[in-house]
């Protein structure tokens, strides 16, 4: 699994064609991406919104054969160089969501994964619902960090060691966090999902697609 826009898809175009082959059978597509090149491909995403075919159970429920998710860890820059070095500053993708809503596309922002104690406080959650309401956007997801596999190029290895040169002293933090888990602690999940759905409520914008 792997960003579909990355930068070499603009000269190789792969994910062009893969919407393409979706297009000819008809199927519904969702793309999570950090990239505003997905606007490349309006014209494609536009015949599959309106022509591909749903499952019967959201058939009369969502009526749309295409989402656009943009996705957003931090509103930090700096962070988001160190993590993400090379991908589009969190304000490049939110007015590429924006632009992706003004094609009449259904779009919204995935604040997945939320980083704890980087990036999961009240005000930074509130920030970020806050900021993909102005831009339009249709929904926000927020789901928590999962970190898995102890070798050296597994996500858990490479992020504990990210912390330890960002700030060791979340280390400890983390490991009482997760525990032998590959995601933090059930009673942490229950919170930032109840801080969720209250903020969304407060600023009138859905946590899901489909109710």
């Amino acid at each position: 699994m792997t960003d579909p826009y990355q930068e070499i898809e603009e000269k190789f175009k792969l994910t062009r064609k893969l919407l393409e082959v979706i297009l000819k059978y008809r199927f519904p597509v969702h793309i999570l991406t950090k990239s505003a090149l997905v606007l490349r491909d309006s014209d494609l995403l536009g015949e599959i919104d309106r022509r591909a075919i749903l499952p019967e159970d959201l058939r009369n429920r969502l009526k749309r054969g295409v989402i656009i998710n943009f996705s957003v860890s931090t509103l930090d820059e700096k962070l988001t160089k160190t993590l993400e070095p090379g991908a589009p500053k969190p304000k490049e993708r939110f007015e590429a969501m924006r632009k992706c809503k003004k094609r009449g596309f259904l779009t919204g922002i995935s604040y997945i994964p939320v980083l704890p104690f980087l990036s999961d406080s009240d005000e930074q959650l509130e920030k970020i619902i806050k900021t993909a309401k102005k831009y339009n956007a249709d929904f926000v997801f927020v789901g928590a960090l999962t970190l898995f596999g102890n070798k050296p190029a597994d996500c858990k290895t490479l992020y504990y060691k990210f912390l330890d040169r960002y700030n060791p002293d979340l280390v400890p933090k983390y490991e009482s966090l997760f525990g032998s888990s590959f995601q933090p602690s059930e009673e942490y999940q229950k919170k930032l999902e109840e801080k969720t759905k209250r903020l969304c409520e407060k600023y009138g914008i859905k946590n899901r697609i489909v109710y």
